[in-house]
């Protein structure tokens, strides 16, 4: 048999396409039409509505703009909140600016250190070539936040403000991309002279990395001048203050006693276990990034009690599925694809992991629940991408889609079941840097 794509079967195929009148009427739509407006399940969207049981957000949503630093936001987002009561103001935003910078910054030394470590692998290593296919994204996990908070502190956003390279990140990253890579040929020529000689070289590049996030970023604050204004009007002066200090009194959450948990379903990531990935991280030195997996019941049951208890829920999902921006909704049966293409799509959570067709693309907040008979029906999401789009920026996620795409949520050890909080103790399984667990949100 020919393994050649031969004339006969393009023939073949032709006919069997127009002697199906739908073929035909969807190929006038699409030609016509963006295939996700056909697709769109009306009957999905229509039953639909932004109202929820329990709702904690009062406050407006941020806007990361041109960047993908979700994951920022969305932590910054969890302590603000909290934050603002403490000020008592009506809204209140932390730099995600300055997080930024000192995230580009630790992650330039975290590459370079893995780099030397190990420059005697081949240039075209499998591992050597995912450290530099994407190394100084804007993307990151919860534990790479937390590691930032403790080690850099926190400012509130008038100590550093946007710039126009935080809110549209990508030249900025062109560069820092060149001269990482610049960098990365430069540690390993010298690879022969030794680890020192490879550090000495190394601080000389992280001169440079500094230089070009300061031009683009600003410089950020040693110490600022505290002082605002609270909702009635009454002023209040804290003096100056340096970001460790600022995060030690307004951080009230008992960062260090949240864990990422997630639900993996491949059959290679058993339930109970504890993982982490080969050079996931941001500032060396700090914890490894590292995660539970548990069943999707337990991560639900998790981030329901956590938001009824009155705290909103740090989360990975992979956003672009099943997904409609303007209407502010997701749903695992939001397009009818299948209909329009008489085509089956049958992948799983699982097969989807497998094959490269899902990973964690995007973190938000969940800032509410809405419960019917001690189960959750729909979420609802604190975004930020603005207030333009969904209910002034707050999407509506139905609970089939929680299921299929929600990755991972940021909870409180205490909150686990005792034999999962005892597995957190055990020594992580280790997957290689290129597992999609990995995948940095942004």
């Amino acid at each position: 048999m020919s393994t050649a794509l031969s004339a006969d079967q393009v023939q073949q195929f032709q006919k069997d396409f127009e002697a199906d009148p739908h073929h035909r009427v969807m190929q006038n739509a699409v030609t016509q039409t963006r295939v996700s407006d056909i697709a769109l399940d009306r009957a999905v969207v229509t039953s639909i509505d932004h109202t929820m049981s329990n709702l904690l957000d009062d406050w407006k949503v941020t806007n990361q703009k041109k960047s993908g630093r979700c994951w920022l936001f969305a932590g910054l987002n969890l302590l603000r909140s909290q934050t603002a009561k403490t000020l008592d103001v009506k809204d209140f935003e932390y730099s995600q600016n300055y997080l930024l910078f000192w995230d580009k910054l630790e992650k330039a030394n975290y590459l370079f250190e893995a780099l030397i470590e190990t420059a005697d692998r081949d240039v075209d290593d499998r591992t050597i070539a995912h450290l530099l296919s994407d190394p100084t994204g804007d993307g990151g996990q919860w534990n790479m936040f937390i590691a930032l908070v403790q080690k850099h502190g926190l400012v509130p956003k008038s100590a550093m403000p946007e710039t126009q390279s935080s809110s549209e990140t990508h030249p900025m990253n062109g560069i820092l991309q060149t001269l990482l890579r610049q960098g990365a040929r430069d540690l390993r020529a010298i690879a022969d002279q030794g680890p020192d000689a490879m550090r000495a070289r190394k601080d000389e590049l992280l001169t440079g990395i500094h230089r070009v996030l300061s031009i683009h970023l600003g410089t950020p604050p040693e110490k600022f001048l505290w002082q605002w204004k609270d909702k009635e009007g009454g002023f209040h002066r804290d003096g100056w203050m340096t970001p460790r200090e600022f995060a030690d009194k307004y951080v009230e959450l008992p960062l260090q006693d949240y864990v990422c948990i997630v639900h993996d379903p491949r059959k290679s990531s058993p339930t109970g276990k504890v993982f982490t990935v080969e050079y996931l991280g941001n500032v060396v030195g700090a914890p490894r990034v590292t995660y539970l997996n548990v069943e999707m019941d337990l991560l639900k049951q998790l981030t329901m009690e956590t938001i009824v208890d009155g705290e909103p829920v740090w989360f990975g999902c992979d956003t672009g599925k099943m997904s409609n921006g303007d209407l502010g909704i997701w749903d695992a049966a939001l397009y009818d694809y299948a209909s329009v293409y008489g085509t089956a799509f049958d992948l799983d959570k699982a097969d989807r992991l497998l094959h490269g067709e899902a990973m964690m693309t995007h973190a938000m907040l969940f800032t509410g629940v809405d419960v019917v008979d001690g189960k959750p029906r729909k979420w609802r999401v604190e975004n930020s991408w603005g207030d333009e789009k969904a209910d002034s920026g707050f999407f509506t996620m139905n609970d089939s889609w929680f299921a299929e795409h929600v990755f991972e949520i940021a909870v409180r050890r205490n909150r686990l079941p005792q034999e999962l909080r005892d597995a957190l103790d055990a020594e992580p399984i280790v997957l290689p840097a290129w597992d999609p667990m990995g995948a940095l949100a942004g």
